[in-house]
């Protein structure tokens, strides 16, 4: 794997052109297809980085992309035009969208995927809020991100720059993130870390540390350079309801107290047989 940068040097999807990048994209690949496959719903969107086909394990029927700004529609353009096989990859972006200013009704969306989105913003709480207020009771919210507190991170505070994954910036780390969700109402359903090998610019060098991946989750687990989170959002009081042929069934099928007779009545009885008389006091027919 080559580590040649294509592109401008400030566009988005410079870092996804190195050796670097694109091993963490692999890695955030795998976790978006295992996160979104079992998530139903009608209405999806992903929100930035069309290299990421965030959408494409999820099987509901409306799934969109959409991008931050016109730079990064002309970026991911620019793209497409040097590397003919980038056209076909994942969803077409359809829409220009401000992550703090989306263009859908409250509590529309079934799913949200976020990868390096908050990066990319200069508010990412606000993003966040944003999210909250499109998606529908129990709709899921899918975030990839960088960790600082992580080699990656330690790297970059020691060399006081971003050359290994150039045009990406730092968001907020998972702890930070996780105060947010919590304040929103989300509550998180999963998280995995990913990517502890440290920045090389050489692809031979990064698959010689490739052994940190099978050592970093079982020693240093939440250390690792890239994160993703899946949050559900909760609304406090609502109920589920279910079907109502279930409440029918359980009375059709639910036993019927006999009647009591009064004692006054069975007295009143007069003989045997088909002639059954009732008393002059206005007793109960037997």
């Amino acid at each position: 794997m080559s580590s040649k940068i294509i592109g401008r040097p400030d566009s988005q999807l410079h870092w996804t052109q190195t050796a670097l990048g694109s091993y963490l994209l692999q890695w955030e690949q795998q976790r978006c297809d295992e996160a979104v496959a079992d998530i139903f719903g009608y209405y999806s969107l992903q929100l930035g980085l069309p290299l990421l086909q965030g959408l494409r394990a999820n099987r509901m029927p409306h799934r969109w992309q959409a991008l931050e700004s016109a730079q990064a529609l002309q970026d991911w353009e620019q793209e497409r035009a040097q590397n003919p096989a980038a056209a076909d990859h994942g969803l077409t972006p359809v829409l220009l969208a401000d992550p703090v200013a989306l263009p859908f009704a409250e509590a529309c969306l079934d799913l949200l995927v976020l990868p390096h989105t908050l990066e990319t913003s200069s508010d990412p709480h606000a993003v966040l809020r944003e999210a909250a207020r499109v998606l529908v009771p129990e709709g899921r919210l899918v975030i990839c991100g960088l960790n600082p507190m992580s080699l990656l991170g330690l790297q970059r505070r020691l060399e006081r720059g971003n050359s290994y994954l150039p045009g990406l910036g730092w968001g907020p780390g998972y702890g930070r993130l996780r105060d947010w969700l919590r304040l929103l109402a989300f509550e998180i359903e999963a998280v995995q870390f990913g990517g502890y090998v440290p920045a090389v610019q050489s692809a031979r060098w990064l698959r010689r540390w490739q052994v940190m991946d099978r050592v970093g989750p079982v020693g240093w687990p939440v250390l690792g350079g890239v994160y993703c989170v899946v949050a559900v959002k909760r609304v406090v009081g609502m109920r589920l309801l279910g079907p109502s042929w279930k409440a029918r069934s359980a009375m059709v099928g639910a036993p019927v107290a006999a009647r009591r007779q009064p004692a006054d009545a069975a007295a009143s009885v007069v003989g045997p047989g088909p002639d059954r008389k009732t008393d002059q006091g206005g007793g109960w027919e037997i």
